[in-house]
């Protein structure tokens, strides 16, 4: 098994624990004991897009963190939490309650490059501890400003007429972005606080929802589900790269991660493949060189 079951994630289902029901649903369906791994943690309180990959995808993973995301995203204006999130801790109120207009007028400020604090409750480590769990202990966490990009932002469906108690837009975003840290940072601009009350990532990278399955679909896997039901090939994850049809000689030597001279293709990133189409290896062309980034055992 080397490809990727593109899970739709279900609300309060961690991606750990989508990768052991993935585990589960292979060993069910008697393929023994295979390498799982994700590509881009999403929370519990998230749904939607995880790509999971089986196999020698898992070498994909890497480069599945660092691409772009987008998500739907609730903003509920007059309550901010600890967490910016439903699960967290009030912190802060207001009574203010912008218009449609008032929000759309800021978003401008939040697109394209900028510099975000991320939540307190994330990941992110500190002195070698994850800063959630410094704030679960009580701890003062100082977070400092990253950059990311917001390559689009923009409402989600028609505009609302007075005062919005929430509003639901949509946000194509780099690696390391954080939707709550978004979320609160508009609230602020309009002169209110907020907090995030859904968030759905509908695409990852290459992933869309149209690739997604359902838990329920997983679980069948396991049972009668065909494995065309649920499974795509390794390079299903390397789409917005292009293939570089190599030749029986470049491609055993390719194979054995040896460097490959005299090609014919501009410099850039390339996934090669053989004569029977089966990729070989993540390949990077240089001045008619190429040089193995990322070799496949398939």
């Amino acid at each position: 098994m080397n490809g990727w079951i593109i899970l739709d994630k279900p609300l309060g289902l961690g991606s750990t624990q989508a990768v052991g029901a993935v585990k589960r649903v292979c060993r069910e369906a008697g393929l023994g004991k295979v390498k799982v791994g994700h590509g881009g943690t999403l929370d519990p309180l998230a749904t939607g897009v995880l790509p999971i990959a089986l196999g020698e995808a898992t070498k994909l993973c890497g480069r599945m963190l660092d691409a772009s995301k987008i998500y739907d995203f609730t903003i509920r204006f007059g309550v901010q939490t600890d967490g910016l999130d439903a699960e967290g801790e009030i912190v802060a109120t207001s009574d203010v309650r912008p218009t449609f207009a008032e929000v759309e007028a800021v978003l401008p400020r939040f697109t394209g490059p900028i510099e975000q604090v991320p939540p307190a409750y994330s990941a992110i480590k500190i002195d070698g501890e994850r800063a959630y769990d410094r704030a679960r202990k009580g701890e003062a966490v100082a977070m400092k400003a990253r950059a990311v990009t917001v390559f689009a932002l923009h409402p989600q469906g028609e505009p609302a007429v007075g005062a919005l108690e929430d509003i639901t837009l949509a946000a194509h975003v780099s690696k390391g972005t954080y939707i709550r840290s978004l979320a609160r940072d508009i609230a602020l601009a309009v002169g209110s606080v907020g907090h995030v009350t859904m968030l759905r990532r509908t695409r990852a990278g290459p992933f869309s929802l149209d690739h997604a399955i359902s838990l329920d679909k997983l679980n069948a896997f396991g049972q009668w589900a065909a494995q065309s039901e649920v499974f795509l090939p390794l390079e299903a994850g390397l789409v917005d790269i292009p293939a570089l049809n190599l030749s029986p000689e470049a491609a055993g030597a390719i194979r054995q991660g040896r460097v490959w001279t005299g090609v014919a293709t501009d410099d850039g990133l390339y996934w090669g493949r053989d004569g029977d189409n089966r990729p070989i290896a993540l390949i990077e062309a240089l001045a008619g060189t190429l040089k193995v980034v990322r070799g496949f055992n398939l």
